[in-house]
């Protein structure tokens, strides 16, 4: 079965880009970050409810590669999925293209599951019941 993926549309504004109007390389993690709680929301997994049973995911991995660089005024397209995971972590895969198909970034992104206090724990039950449907 192929996995569920999350298409979202984030427009490049001035303020995302570097001196040459170029999208500066770290902002890719901010439009994966938003891919990553569409992702989650499609699932039926609202991070503000998660947080309110001492339910985070935190970032422990990301592996990013740049194909092509995105400009201001773009239009990307942000494809996110979920890759893999385990008892106690998610890892969400990423294509962002821009408004022509070019392949702008791809990589994946590693989040664990830890309680309020910083604590690893296993993904609940019911959590992982919608990862795996």
């Amino acid at each position: 079965m192929k996995p569920h993926t999350n298409h979202l549309p984030i427009r490049v504004y001035y303020e995302d880009t570097d001196c040459g109007n170029v999208v500066y390389y770290a902002n890719y993690l901010k439009y994966m970050e938003r891919g990553r709680t569409e992702v989650m929301r499609d699932l039926g997994l609202e991070l503000a409810r998660l947080h309110e049973q001492d339910t985070l995911f935190v970032v422990v991995e990301a592996h990013l590669k740049y194909h092509h660089s995105a400009r201001y005024n773009d239009v990307l397209d942000v494809a996110t999925s979920i890759a893999s995971h385990s008892p106690v972590a998610i890892t969400f895969r990423y294509e962002i293209r821009n408004h022509h198909g070019k392949l702008c970034v791809s990589g994946d992104v590693k989040a664990a599951c830890v309680a309020q206090a910083g604590k690893l724990k296993r993904i609940p039950e019911e959590i992982l019941k919608k990862l795996s449907s």
